[in-house]
C-alpha cells in the first residue's frame, strides 16, 4: 500500500489572508499526520487563530500524543489564550503506523466524506469547533488501513460554495462524479473541487476555502517518498 495526499485552498477573495492553516508531521511511531484549522472570521485576525490551534497540535502530535488528547489540548489551549472568545474547527487526519490504522480526529459542524469499502460515508455526526469552552470532544473514527480508503476533509468554505449566487455546491454528488469518471487521484480531485467552488463563487470565494484528499492505494513497488508543493507568490 501508498498514501497519496493531496490539498487544495485558496483565501477568501476580499481578504489580505487566508484564515485557513494546514500543517503535517511525521509521527514519532511512524506515519503521518495532517492538522487543518480553520479560524474564525477571516484575515489576519483568523489566521492567527487557526496558527495557534495547528501549532499546539502539531506539538503535542511530534510528541506521540493520541490525536484525541491533542485535539483536545489544543481547544483547551485557544480558550485560555483567548478566554473563550474566540473559535475555530480542526481536522486530524493520521496515518497510524504503529497501530496500522487511519484516525480521523474532527472538531467542526462541516462533515468529512470517507469513502471505504466503495461505499461514500459523510461523517456528519454534531460535533462542535475548539475555544470555545474547556473539555470539548472531537469526534474520532479508527480505521484499519486498507487499499481503496479515501478521505476528503475540507473548510466550510467549500461547502457553502455558490450560497449568495443561488447554486450551491453539493459536495457528495461531486465527489460521486469524481469517482465515477476514474480511478482515485488526490491531485485531480483537489484540484476539480476547487474548481467547482470557485466556479459556483464566480471565481471571487466568499470565504476560505482548503480541501485535503488522503487515499490508500496500491504501491507500485515505489520505495522513495515525493512531495510536491506549489505556491503562489505575490508582492
Amino acid at each position: 500500500m501508498e498514501a497519496r495526499i493531496s490539498a487544495a485552498r485558496i483565501g477568501k477573495y476580499t481578504a489580505s489572508e487566508s484564515g485557513d492553516t494546514l500543517e503535517f508531521i511525521e509521527r514519532p511511531n511512524g506515519g503521518l499526520s495532517f492538522v487543518l484549522a480553520d479560524g474564525q472570521w477571516s484575515g489576519n485576525s483568523a489566521k492567527a487563530i487557526s496558527d495557534v490551534v495547528t501549532r499546539k497540535a502539531i506539538s503535542l502530535l511530534a510528541d506521540g500524543v493520541p490525536d484525541g488528547a491533542a485535539a483536545r489540548a489544543a481547544s483547551d489551549f485557544l480558550y485560555t489564550y483567548r478566554s473563550g472568545k474566540v473559535q475555530a474547527t480542526l481536522n486530524i487526519i493520521s496515518i497510524d503506523l504503529q497501530t496500522k490504522s487511519l484516525v480521523i480526529t474532527r472538531n467542526n459542524p462541516s462533515p468529512l466524506i470517507l469513502i471505504r469499502d466503495n461505499q461514500l460515508i459523510s461523517l456528519d455526526n454534531p460535533s462542535r469547533p475548539v475555544g470555545t469552552k474547556l473539555g470539548i470532544i472531537p469526534e474520532i473514527r479508527e480505521i484499519p488501513l486498507e487499499v481503496g480508503l479515501v478521505v476528503v476533509a475540507f473548510t466550510d468554505g467549500l461547502q457553502h460554495a455558490g450560497e449568495k449566487t443561488g447554486d450551491k455546491i453539493d459536495v457528495v454528488a461531486t465527489i460521486e462524479m469524481l469517482r465515477a469518471n476514474g480511478p482515485v487521484d488526490p491531485d485531480h480531485w483537489s484540484k476539480m473541487l476547487l474548481d467547482r467552488a470557485l466556479e459556483l463563487d464566480s471565481g471571487r470565494p466568499f470565504d476560505d476555502i482548503s480541501i485535503v484528499v488522503l487515499a490508500i492505494l496500491k504501491n507500485e513497488n515505489e520505495a522513495a517518498r515525493r512531495l510536491t508543493v506549489s505556491l503562489p507568490i505575490h508582492f
